[in-house]
């Protein structure tokens, strides 16, 4: 029988349907220090977008608007960081 008549027959077909995407995987405290925030942004970022604490502080100093504490969500600061630092990159050449 193709289709389930049985409440039963329909949680295990719906039980044991293989999911079609993978969830990724939260970081469960996102408020980080500066040092936590720099190795996971190195970690999963390419040779080319790679930083220091150096430009972590200098990034704060410009973007101070964003911040309200000393906390480095990934979430929330991570593009604002990429996209700054790719443009001081541009202005520097």
């Amino acid at each position: 029988m193709l289709f389930a008549t049985h409440r039963y027959d329909e949680l295990f077909f719906f039980k044991n349907m293989i999911p079609r995407f993978k969830k990724a995987l939260k970081i469960a405290d996102p408020r980080l220090k500066k040092e936590q925030f720099l190795e996971e942004h190195n970690r999963l970022s390419p040779e080319s977008l790679r930083a220091t604490l150096f430009l972590l502080s200098r990034f704060k100093e410009e973007k101070a608007l964003l911040f309200q504490d000393d906390n480095w969500s990934i979430d929330k600061f991570r593009r604002p960081f990429i996209l700054w630092l790719t443009a001081t990159a541009l202005n520097n050449r």
